[in-house]
């Protein structure tokens, strides 16, 4: 399933180092994997001196928050990358990561180390949104349009099994000593650091002709402030539609991990990463060949007006879990959730290649973190408020009502968008099975997607 000869063979090399490095790095990101730490902060601090309920709560949101917020770095990135040689960067993004993940075992089980904690978190977040925004111009070098599910399933299947081992590792651990991760995180460290060994090996193909002409077109620049942001959606009308409804759809999603935790505050920790972490992550690498074939005949429009349907009856799950009170059913939406996780993750990585010129590409994925970045602010601090106005009423299944409702709405208007597109194409006797615009930009998309009316780790 995973052999280099599978491929081209002058895409073997970098990929068989891809696939090394993508094997040892998650070790050091399951330390910050959401689940895992909003389970950590919820339990290890719980109690613990200055510490009180609504500190707690408040830091339990921002930890949810984090992961998403973090993503509003990426222009950042996008902007400090721009001419500068990527694979480098993305290796030293690697090691600080590294860096702060060993940091963290440093900080006390007091209020102070709890708020350090969050901080350091945040910065590892936002280091780790640089290495993704800057991934994607990797894959998109080194591999065709063809090969990019393929190549990004397999990576993310790799991903999705480390991670899902490192949570248990971690919950076993912090169930025995909940002081265990002062001398867990170190270890899983000096992992990242080795998988960082083997990544700093990798050739971005045709890197000094992407960066000659990224310096040739100094006037398309990304800025270190929103603005380019905001050039790109409003020069592409076609992404910004396709982004309009990410947000809508992505907040649903993100609104989920607050109750879902609560739902199991006074569970282990083993149990509680077990359904937060290791079950979605193990049921990915499952999902992910279903999901792989479909995005790479697809364009990422067309994929996201079927795919949006299975975040949907996951968090249809998680209403009816919450107004039984099974816990099997809590289980099954955690399984549902991880084969819709494992269709976001390819579209996640390589979807905007659908829109983006190549010299661009890192940009119009730094669009598309970026704008995840703000939902993921408001979600987490919303659905707290819900909870906390909803739950003492005894109506905590209204939370996760809240969160389907929006995920429909979303999910509606990716199918009303497909819709548009199929119409355009068939008057422009294009074949809607075909994806007319990988690899084009803002031009092509116009011509391929103008006249649609309507507008998602």
């Amino acid at each position: 399933m995973f052999a280099p000869r599978s491929l081209p063979r002058r895409a073997r090399p970098d990929y068989t180092r891809e696939l090394v490095s993508w094997s040892i790095l998650p070790l050091v990101l399951g330390a910050i994997e959401g689940g895992t730490m909003s389970i950590v902060v919820q339990k290890a601090f719980d109690g613990a001196p200055g510490v009180g309920p609504a500190s707690l709560n408040l830091a339990l949101s921002a930890v949810i928050a984090t992961p998403e917020f973090a993503n509003v770095a990426s222009f950042i990135w996008a902007a400090f990358a721009f001419g500068r040689r990527k694979v480098r960067l993305i290796s030293t993004l690697q090691r600080g990561v590294c860096v702060l993940v060993a940091a963290m075992a440093l900080l006390p089980t007091t209020e102070a180390g709890l708020w350090a904690l969050c901080g350091l978190y945040l910065l590892a977040r936002s280091m780790w949104t640089g290495v993704i925004t800057l991934r994607a111009a990797v894959w998109r070098g080194n591999y065709e349009k063809s090969l990019r599910a393929k190549v990004a399933g397999r990576m993310a299947t790799v991903q999705s099994l480390v991670l899902a081992a490192t949570g248990l590792l971690i919950g076993l651990a912090m169930d025995f000593d909940e002081r265990a991760f002062h001398f867990l995180f170190p270890v899983l460290a000096l992992a990242g650091l080795a998988g960082n060994a083997v990544y700093r090996r990798v050739r971005l193909r045709g890197e000094p002709a992407l960066l000659e002409r990224e310096r040739r077109g100094a006037h398309e620049r990304p800025s270190l402030g929103p603005r380019s942001v905001v050039e790109v959606l409003r020069h592409d009308r076609a992404y910004r539609r396709f982004m309009g409804w990410m947000f809508v759809f992505g907040l649903g999603n993100l609104l989920v991990s607050f109750p879902f935790t609560k739902a199991f505050e006074g569970a282990s920790y083993l149990e509680g990463i077990l359904v937060r972490t290791t079950l979605p992550y193990l049921v990915m690498p499952l999902a992910i060949p279903f999901w792989a074939p479909i995005l790479a005949r697809r364009h990422v429009i067309e994929f996201r007006a079927m795919h949006a349907w299975s975040f949907v009856a996951a968090t249809f799950a998680l209403v009816l879990a919450s107004v039984t009170g099974e816990r099997w059913i809590y289980y099954l939406a955690s399984a549902m959730l991880g084969f819709a996780f494992a269709g976001g993750a390819l579209a996640w990585n390589i979807g905007h290649s659908d829109f983006a010129p190549p010299e661009r590409d890192s940009l119009y994925m730094s669009v598309h973190v970026t704008l995840n970045g703000l939902r993921g602010l408001i979600s987490p601090f919303l659905a707290f408020a819900l909870w906390a106005w909803l739950e003492p009423r005894g109506l905590f299944p209204v939370v996760f009502l809240v969160c389907l409702a929006i995920n429909t709405i979303g999910a509606i208007g990716f199918v009303r968008m497909a819709m548009s597109r199929r119409r355009v194409l068939r008057a422009h006797a294009v074949p809607v099975a075909s994806v007319p615009v990988a690899g084009g930009g803002a031009a092509e998309n116009e011509s391929a997607s103008a006249g649609i009316t309507e507008s998602s780790r």
